[in-house]
């Protein structure tokens, strides 16, 4: 179904138009913010509160190009605060990767991609957003604007950079960039 559609049958009293949101979009929702992170379990509590917090906001313009926009963003601006609050605590987020194989194994069931997002680790965390945006979750570089809140033109400039440190990652790792 259509996530936006869900969530305008919750708006109108349905709760399961919610859960159908939630069921949609849990696990690309997790992956992306575990991006910010680089813990999956805080990505996973920080999915939930952008889940509970859609529960408790109605989207309010179309400023956003689609309903998934909005969801990415919401998550984004959450993960950013979270990070904000723990790096006053001096908590070395970068420096600590929690890697769950079996849960990305099992989201992701496509061995390219697992070998592609265990390289994206070892990038710059800008680098793996926008490539997680543009890969996995298919999104546009107008979307990808809007969720990062950058102009498209950076969006670009970031991607191919990106994309040029990710082929050197995977070259490193032994990996032909061309084949994957």
């Amino acid at each position: 179904m259509n996530g936006s559609y869900n969530y305008y049958r919750f708006l109108q009293g349905d709760e399961n138009g919610l859960v159908e949101v939630i069921r949609e979009y849990k696990d690309g929702l997790i992956l992306y913010l575990n991006t910010f992170t680089n813990d999956i379990f805080i990505a996973e509590e920080l999915a939930m509160d952008t889940f509970v917090k859609i529960g408790m906001k109605k989207l309010k313009d179309k400023k956003y190009a689609s309903f998934k926009t909005w969801l990415y963003t919401i998550g984004k601006n959450l993960a950013i605060d979270y990070l904000r609050k723990n790096s006053k605590k001096n908590i070395p987020i970068n420096d600590k990767i929690i890697y769950n194989e079996s849960i990305l194994e099992t989201i992701l069931k496509d061995e390219r991609k697992i070998i592609i997002q265990k390289a994206m680790n070892n990038l710059k965390t800008e680098y793996k957003q926008v490539l997680w945006l543009s890969y996995f979750e298919k999104f546009s570089n107008n979307e990808i604007s809007t969720i990062m809140n950058k102009k498209v033109h950076n969006i670009e400039t970031l991607l191919y950079r990106a994309k040029q440190s990710l082929k050197k990652e995977l070259e490193r790792e032994g990996f032909s960039y061309e084949k994957l």
